[in-house]
């Protein structure tokens, strides 16, 4: 997909340095290392639990383990961040993770009867997720200067997503090697890694935060008001909470390669890669070569493109077309969510920022978690193909009704126009 660039403006020229900021790389690597730490976690948790049980059902309790407590705590993390120092609050969250990581290395040699702990030690780690998530999202403008701001977020959009992808296999190779105790060894040392690093990056760019006023409750409720009357942040993730609630394929992948596609494990694995070789090929692209003109405008081609390649994947019965289909998915997918962050992060002043960012986390992992349940339904009820159709005809309903709701959003040019656009809803 095209998009558009002008290497003439000032701010592009200025976001071209980014790589050379000292504290952006530094909280890069810290943030990498705390996400392969993540995964290899994630990876190695899922199996012990299914090796220690034999039961599906307790794979959906590790996940439900996370994601309640990070329910829970959002509104006073939501609040402590906007309060304290972000930089503590995140190297405080991964220390508790490296302490989980820690707990689960002690557990691994328990057999049956460290499956109950180690649904605690997750809880605690669902704890320390809730804080760490907002807290990334939030500290990153203080560290960067406004201008370079798109740049970092999609260059830090684009190695999380390489994470992400090379934590589970270095998972794998890890336990493959040393069990338990090597693997989860190295996710502290990971962790620990990490909190050393952000520790000394510098943040030169926060604002003073704000007396407090009022109860937790009240600042909170504070924090959903702006959200809610402000078109540009509302309709961002809002369109991005919808469209990917409606209409993602990947908990379809595994029928479309055994019943349609026909080509066994292996072209699943393939099928699952594409979507992540789109992105990680977006973001590395976008990185380098950031844009600033039209963004409101080109987020919604995104989503629509997005909408359009899962409406081919649902129709291909050819195995070469499903996995580009995927790869423009994945792309188009990148492209919005370079622009979402950027238009979140120049709309919201810093001292809601915490708050802001906590919302808009649940809305990301509830349309992600959410999405598959939908899909899974959904694929249940009408069969795998016409449920990705629908999926995707969703998807394309969701842009044009946010097109016509949110006209404000649809007009951005520039990400700096997002601060100036992002008035009270009449």
């Amino acid at each position: 997909m095209t998009v558009p660039h002008s290497p003439s403006s000032a701010p592009e020229a200025e976001a071209s340095n980014v790589y050379r900021h000292s504290g952006f790389v530094s909280f890069l690597i810290a943030r990498v290392v705390a996400v392969v730490a993540t995964q290899v976690q994630a990876v190695v948790v899922a199996w012990q639990v299914y090796d220690l049980t034999r039961e599906p059902l307790a794979l959906a309790y590790v996940g439900l383990a996370q994601f309640l407590p990070m329910l829970c705590l959002l509104l006073p993390a939501g609040d402590l961040i906007d309060r304290f120092a972000r930089k503590r609050i995140l190297a405080g969250s991964w220390a508790v993770g490296g302490v989980c990581s820690a707990l689960l290395w002690w557990l691994s040699g328990h057999g049956a009867s460290g499956v109950a702990g180690i649904y605690a030690v997750l809880v605690l780690y669902g704890c320390s997720r809730a804080f760490s998530g907002p807290a990334m999202q939030s500290l990153l403008p203080q560290i960067v200067p406004r201008g370079q701001l798109a740049q970092a977020i999609a260059a830090n959009s684009m190695l999380m997503r390489v994470a992400s992808i090379g934590g589970p296999l270095l998972g794998g190779l890890l336990y493959a090697l040393g069990g338990g105790e090597l693997t989860y060894a190295v996710c502290c040392g990971c962790f620990v890694l990490g909190v050393a690093l952000v520790l000394r990056v510098p943040v030169a760019h926060a604002t003073a935060p704000a007396p407090a006023q009022g109860t937790m409750f009240e600042r909170f409720g504070a924090g959903i008001h702006f959200i809610r009357t402000r078109p540009i942040i509302l309709g961002t993730i809002s369109l991005d909470l919808f469209a990917v609630l409606l209409g993602g394929v990947v908990a379809l992948l595994p029928i479309y390669a055994q019943e349609v596609l026909h080509v066994g494990p292996a072209g699943l694995g393939a099928l699952r890669s594409a979507m992540a070789i789109g992105e990680v090929s977006a973001g590395l692209y976008l990185s380098m070569r950031p844009f600033n003109r039209h963004v409101g405008r080109t987020m919604f081609i995104a989503v629509a493109v997005f909408g359009v390649a899962n409406l081919v994947f649902a129709l291909s019965t050819l195995f070469w077309l499903s996995f580009a289909a995927l790869m423009v998915a994945g792309a188009a997918d990148m492209v919005s969510v370079y622009i979402r962050g950027a238009l979140v992060q120049f709309s919201t002043p810093d001292t809601m920022r915490g708050r802001v960012n906590a919302v808009n986390m649940l809305f990301i992992g509830s349309s992600n978690e959410l999405g598959e349940f939908r899909a899974g339904t959904s694929a249940s009820w009408l069969g795998a193909v016409p449920a990705a159709i629908v999926g995707g005809l969703c998807t394309l309903g969701v842009v044009g009704g946010w097109m016509l709701a949110f006209k404000s959003l649809r007009k951005v040019d520039r990400f700096e126009e997002a601060a100036q656009a992002a008035r009270p809803a009449p």
